[in-house]
């Protein structure tokens, strides 16, 4: 399962950030930069208009957007 297919209000672990190819590398790093590691809790905040659009993710004490496509890299356990 992955961030992009969890509900608002929901809680998770992450366990991975999957890997599809060179250009998605950077973002991985990026992910991982800004604290979307193994292990580390996270939680679906608000979805965009019509569940399409941002995603608002809450790890530790920081709040990010995430587009959809960087949700669907980070696959998570649900709590």
């Amino acid at each position: 399962m992955n961030l992009e297919e969890i509900l608002p209000g929901t809680r998770a672990r992450v366990s991975k950030i999957a890997n599809t190819g060179d250009q998605q590398e950077d973002i991985r790093g990026q992910l991982e930069d800004i604290g979307f590691l193994p292990g580390e809790q996270v939680e679906v905040l608000r979805k965009g208009f019509l569940g399409q659009g941002p995603i608002l993710i809450r790890v530790g004490s920081s709040t990010f957007a995430l587009r959809e496509s960087e949700a669907r890299m980070v696959e998570v356990e649900i709590l």
